[in-house]
């Protein structure tokens, strides 16, 4: 598999079972691709994780690898299921039962980007969507199976944590008047990707740090979280959302004045989270017989 289809980095040594994975920070955007769009360039990464990867950086240096997408979301989404194809942007692809991500646009190849605006003027034939899939999704995939795998081997489990950026907007709309908003939404599909000890000490770290965190809503987990979370099995997958506007302006697009103090205060998180992969970091006591 040929790494520039993503960008992993690799800790020089390899002493926890924590992968970090970034698959909505892709900002490589081809001139062709642009081109296709009636989006402007600013407009056209309103749906990307801007910078998430940067926040995590420092995870190799704790032990962890940290693997990122190169290409967009708005061109290919790698927290999609690759037949998850919407017909309405796909020439030629197949119409199959009801998916609501698929009804809303927001497929494996995506036909808007948020707030529903369009990406193309018309649709794109299926062969090069299949060939987005062949190049990016493919391959992101089975460098991710391969590190989850190699975590489990060394280590008897893995821990994988989905990390991703949410809009301030969407927060606001779910949160209960008088109550604060969250920080960091994590998803584990209502416990159904991840053991409850490993989401506690996800929360903790967080906490830890000073943010404030909730689970599950608005975000329980996507493909990803579906797809790798088998907590019976030692793979536990923990989707991470970060408030956009800690970082970052949102309408630019581009880091906020305090970028570089909110870098350094995940760099800690980072390290508090790549320790729960460390042997009998998150271990719970043995019922009594």
């Amino acid at each position: 598999m040929s790494e520039s289809a993503y960008r992993l980095a690799r800790p020089a040594r390899l002493d926890t079972s924590v992968v970090f994975s970034s698959p909505h920070s892709g900002r490589d955007y081809a001139l062709d691709f642009l081109r296709q769009s009636v989006l402007d360039d600013r407009t056209i990464r309103s749906s990307e994780d801007a910078f998430v990867d940067l926040l995590y950086s420092e995870a190799p240096r704790f032990g962890a690898p940290l693997l990122t997408a190169v290409a967009p979301r708005a061109y290919v989404d790698l927290n999609r299921d690759a037949v998850e194809l919407d017909p309405a942007v796909v020439e030629g692809a197949r119409q199959g039962g009801h998916n609501p991500r698929i009804s809303s646009g927001l497929g494996v190849i995506p036909r808007v980007v948020a707030n529903g605006r369009a990406i193309y003027r018309g649709k794109i034939p299926l062969s090069e969507a299949n060939a987005r899939l062949s190049r990016y999704w493919r391959p992101y995939h089975a460098q991710l199976q391969a590190l989850l795998r190699d975590a489990h081997d060394r280590f008897g489990e893995a821990i994988l944590l989905d990390c991703h950026s949410m809009p301030r907007d969407a927060i606001e709309t779910v949160t209960t008047r008088g109550r604060p908003r969250p920080d960091i939404v994590l998803g584990d599909r209502f416990g159904a990707s991840a053991g409850a000890g490993v989401v506690d000490r996800v929360e903790a770290a967080f906490r830890a740090a000073g943010l404030r965190v909730s689970r599950n809503m608005p975000f329980a987990g996507a493909y990803i979280t579906q797809r790798y979370g088998r907590p019976a099995r030692g793979c536990h997958v923990v989707q991470v959302e970060i408030d956009r506007a800690l970082y970052m302006d949102e309408t630019l697009i581009r880091p906020s004045s305090d970028f570089a103090g909110f870098r350094r205060l995940m760099g800690s998180v980072t390290a508090d989270l790549a320790q729960i992969g460390r042997a009998g970091e998150h271990a719970l006591p043995l019922a009594a017989e």
